[in-house]
C-alpha cells in the first residue's frame, strides 16, 4: 500500500514550522501509524536527512505518551484507540495523511511531533494523590470498598494522560483530564480525608497552567482513548463549589468557575 505523509516538521519552538510530504511506499495494512513513521525515519537516515521526531513508548495503549493529530483527529480517526494502535488498515491507497503535533498554550513545542505536556505532570503534583503514613502496608481489607464506587474510580483511572482532550478541544481545556484525576481518588473511602483540598489544588494548579475553560463542547471524550466519561468534570464541578466554601480559609483567593457555560 503507498501513502503520502504530511508531517509538520519544527526543528524547535523558536523556529518556523511547516509542512512536508513524504511518500511512503510497501506500507503493511498491519502496521500500526507509528510503525509506519518508523518506515518513513529509516528511509529518511539512509538519504542522510533528518528523522521525524514523535514521542513513544509502550506501544500499547497504556503509557499516554504517542499522540499526534491524524488529518485533524487526535489519535485518528477511531474511537478508543491511541496513535500506536491505530493500524494503517483503516486507510485507504493512494491516501495522504495529516500528522501534526498538540495545538496548545500549555502544551509548548519541543520539535515535529513532539510537544511537552509537563503540565498535565504539575496537576498531579498539586494533590492527585493520597496520602499515607509510612510502616507497614494495611491489610487490602481493612477499607470496604462498594461494586459500584469500585468501578466508578477504576473508570476514572483508565485515564492515560495522553493530552488528547486538550488537544481536541476548542478552548484547550484539561477539564476531563483533572476531572478524571480528582474522580479517580475522590469517590474512593481512602481518598476522603484530602478530597476538598485535592479539588481546590487541581483546579488552581490546572489553572495556572493556562489551560482554557471548559464549556461542556465535548470533544474531549470523543477523542479519549480510554473513553473517559464527561461526568468526571462533573464530579469536579461539585467538589470544587462544595470545597470553595468549606475551605475557604486555606484558599482566600476568589474562587473561579471550573466550567462556563456559552
Amino acid at each position: 500500500m503507498k501513502l503520502t505523509l504530511k508531517i509538520w516538521r519544527q526543528k524547535n519552538r523558536n523556529e518556523k514550522g511547516a509542512f512536508v510530504k513524504y511518500a511512503v511506499d510497501n506500507v503493511d495494512p498491519e502496521m500500526s501509524v507509528l510503525e509506519c513513521l518508523d518506515v518513513l525515519n529509516e528511509s529518511l537516515i539512509l538519504r542522510g536527512e533528518v528523522p521525524v521526531a514523535f514521542e513513544h513508548d509502550c506501544r500499547e495503549g497504556i503509557c499516554g505518551s504517542c499522540g499526534f493529530m491524524i488529518n485533524g483527529v487526535a489519535h485518528g480517526p477511531e474511537r478508543g484507540t491511541t496513535a500506536c494502535q491505530l493500524s494503517m488498515r483503516h486507510f485507504k491507497e493512494g491516501d495522504e495523511l495529516t500528522l501534526e503535533p498538540w495545538r496548545a498554550k500549555a502544551f509548548p513545542m519541543v520539535k515535529d511531533l513532539v510537544v511537552n505536556r509537563r503540565a498535565l505532570d504539575h496537576i498531579i503534583e498539586a494533590s492527585g494523590y493520597v496520602s499515607v503514613a509510612t510502616g507497614q502496608a494495611p491489610d487490602g481489607n481493612d477499607i470496604l470498598v462498594g461494586k459500584e464506587v469500585a468501578d466508578q474510580s477504576m473508570d476514572a483511572a483508565a485515564c492515560i494522560g495522553c493530552g488528547a482532550c486538550v488537544a481536541a478541544c476548542p478552548n484547550a481545556s484539561a477539564a476531563l483530564f483533572t476531572g478524571a484525576k480528582i474522580t479517580h481518588l475522590g469517590v474512593l473511602p481512602q481518598g476522603q480525608p484530602e478530597r476538598e483540598r485535592r479539588a481546590l489544588s487541581m483546579v488552581a494548579q490546572m489553572n495556572a497552567e493556562v489551560f482554557g475553560n471548559c464549556t461542556s463542547i465535548g470533544e474531549c471524550t470523543g477523542v479519549c482513548p480510554k473513553e473517559i466519561p464527561l461526568e468526571v468534570i462533573a464530579n469536579m464541578n461539585r467538589d470544587y463549589v462544595c470545597a470553595s466554601f468549606t475551605r475557604r480559609e486555606d484558599f482566600p483567593t476568589p474562587v473561579t468557575p471550573v466550567v462556563q457555560r456559552t
